[in-house]
C-alpha cells in the first residue's frame, strides 16, 4: 500500500486527483499507475483501471487471477466492473469513497452473485494516510480558486446598493 501512496502522491505534484495503485502477483509488483485523467484527457484513467491494463500487458494475459490490486481510495464502479471482468483474486483499499465506493460504501460488486466472479477485499489499510492525501490536494486547489478568483477581481461589483 506504500507503493500506491507513493504514486497517489505523483498524482497530486502532476496535479491530478491523488489516487494511487498497484497491482501484484506471486508477491511480485507486475504494474503501478495513478490517476491521469486531465493529463491524458481521459475519463477510464484512473489508476486501478491503468494499473490493471498494465498488469494485463505485464503478464500478457487478461485473466489476473493471482493478483492482488492495492488502491489508495475505495475503487468506482467501473474500476470494481474492471476487476470483476478481469478475474483478479483481492482488492485492498484505503480510503472508502462515500460518494462512489463500490466495494462496501455505495455498492457492493465484489460479491454480487449475479456476476461471474468474486473477489476478497480489505477495507482501511492506511486509510488515513490515503485520505489525508485527498483532504489536502483539494483544500489547495480551493485555496488556488479563491486565490486566482480574488486576483482577477473576483465578483466585484456584484453587489450593488441603489
Amino acid at each position: 500500500m506504500e507503493l500506491a501512496i507513493a504514486q497517489a502522491q505523483a498524482a497530486a505534484q502532476m496535479g491530478e486527483v491523488p489516487i494511487g495503485a498497484v497491482v501484484v502477483c506471486d508477491g511480485q509488483v507486475v504494474a503501478s499507475a495513478h490517476n491521469r485523467r486531465e493529463t491524458d484527457r481521459d475519463p477510464s484513467a484512473h489508476a486501478e483501471f491503468s494499473a490493471l491494463l498494465e498488469a494485463s500487458r505485464a503478464l500478457d494475459r487478461w485473466r489476473l487471477s493471482g493478483c492482488t490490486v492495492y488502491v489508495t481510495l475505495e475503487p468506482c464502479l467501473m474500476c470494481a466492473g474492471l476487476m470483476v471482468n478481469s478475474r483478479i483474486d483481492r482488492c485492498v483499499f484505503g480510503a472508502p469513497d462515500p460518494k462512489g465506493g463500490a466495494l462496501g460504501t455505495l455498492y457492493d460488486v465484489s460479491c454480487d452473485p449475479r456476476l461471474n466472479h468474486e473477489f476478497t477485499v480489505t477495507s482501511g489499510v492506511l486509510a488515513e494516510k490515503s485520505a489525508r492525501l485527498l483532504r489536502d490536494f483539494f483544500r489547495r486547489r480551493r485555496q488556488e480558486r479563491k486565490a486566482a478568483k480574488r486576483a482577477s477581481g473576483g465578483d466585484a461589483g456584484a453587489h450593488t446598493h441603489g
